[in-house]
């Protein structure tokens, strides 16, 4: 199965994605606060990742600075708090196929934010530098379909749902068009908080390499601070606190185990194998399979909007990815050349004592002939 075996985890990878968007929207269409959600979720995987650190790594912890402390709660309040925050609150407005759709929409924003910051730059004269503006076009127009336009719906092709609670209709006018706008706004945001903290972890994780400790702090620290978010946006009504066996208990379990356990391992095993341009192509995958899973499972009415506006994204990734790479070969090309060029000014070089030797050779022989035909 070797070859292979990448391209089944990612599928695993997406399923599970897919199962988070599913479940959680099940569980906040059934009444669930979506912040006290988030303090659950990091809270079971704080509960799962402690004791894996203490038995597995007390001996290489490396030292644990206020400088570096600091660090990590701005890389919790951005990475885990923030965006998980914001992301629940987009999903609870609008679908969970609009959100698993926003997610292709990561690298391009990604892209899009190093090109305001100059650390890109777009050659509209190149091929690939067109493709790369061509997906930040395709990109903000996905979000601006999404956002703006319903369009016709798709009906359920069953009306049994797998989850019961009433589901989020986008109304095509009134408060329900302007929540909709609002969590599409909200996901978005959410996605620009998770680049921030990929920035943010980058320099710590050469300061603290130790990634099992690294993910354990953020979740013990995110899981503090959403305690403190929690208690502020739900300290009224103290029934919202208690978990029963529905529905909400599944996706608290889910979430804090099988994504952040599971799937987060399984993504560093890609991105260790293929690289991580193999698991941005692969976001895709959650989205089509998302929008199957609304309709089997949650009943919702998909609609037209969301799908061509998620499309669209799509189209933008890979676009970007597709542009990305043109430039990555040909900067291989060039880096290449000068090497290339420099082993055979080696092999040249190495040549030429042989020449020389040849030629002194030839000369010496030539003088042996001339002294002869002297003599003669």
């Amino acid at each position: 199965m070797g070859a292979k075996t990448p391209y089944v985890v990612i599928v695993i990878v997406e399923l599970i994605y897919t199962g988070m968007y599913i479940i959680s929207k099940a569980a906040f269409n059934q009444g669930m606060n979506t912040f006290i959600f988030i303090f659950y979720r990091q809270a079971a995987a704080s509960v799962l990742l402690l004791p894996l650190a203490i038995v597995l790594e007390r001996r290489n912890a490396p030292p644990m600075s206020l400088r570096l402390f600091i660090k990590f709660f701005l890389c919790a309040l951005f990475g885990s708090t923030g965006t998980l925050n914001l992301y629940n609150m987009g999903l609870k407005y609008t679908t969970s196929t609009v959100a698993s759709a926003a997610g292709s929409s990561i690298p391009v924003m990604s892209f899009f934010l190093a090109l305001l910051l100059r650390q890109e730059m777009i050659r509209l004269r190149s091929l690939s530098g067109s493709a790369k503006a061509a997906g930040v076009g395709l990109c903000l127009a996905g979000v601006l379909v999404i956002a703006l336009y319903t369009g016709p719906t798709i009906s359920p092709l069953i009306h049994h749902r797998v989850f019961a609670g009433g589901g989020h209709e986008a109304s095509a006018s009134g408060s329900g068009r302007t929540r909709w706008i609002v969590g599409t706004v909200l996901i978005l945001l959410s996605n620009v908080t998770w680049l921030l903290w990929s920035m943010l972890m980058a320099p710590v994780l050469r300061e603290y390499p130790n990634k099992l400790l690294a993910t354990t702090w953020q979740c013990v620290i995110s899981a503090a601070q959403s305690l403190a978010v929690a208690a502020a946006a739900a300290a009224r009504d103290p029934a919202a606190w208690r978990l029963r066996l529905d529905t909400g208990l599944l996706a608290v379990a889910y979430s804090g185990v099988v994504v952040t356990a599971v799937a987060f391992y399984l993504m560093a095993w890609c991105i260790e194998k293929k690289g991580p341009v193999f698991l941005a192509m692969s976001t895709p995958l959650a989205f089509v399979f998302t929008v199957f899973c609304c309709i089997f499972f949650l009943g919702e009415t998909v609609h037209a909007g969301s799908v061509v506006g998620g499309v669209l994204m799509v189209a933008g990734l890979y676009s970007v990815l597709w542009g990305k790479s043109k430039e990555q070969d040909k900067l291989t090309l060039a880096t290449a050349t000068p090497t290339v060029a420099a082993v055979e000014q080696k092999e040249a070089a190495a040549a030429a004592p042989d020449a020389d030797a040849s030629n002194s050779g030839s000369e010496l022989h030539h003088g042996r002939l001339v002294s002869l035909e002297q003599q003669v």
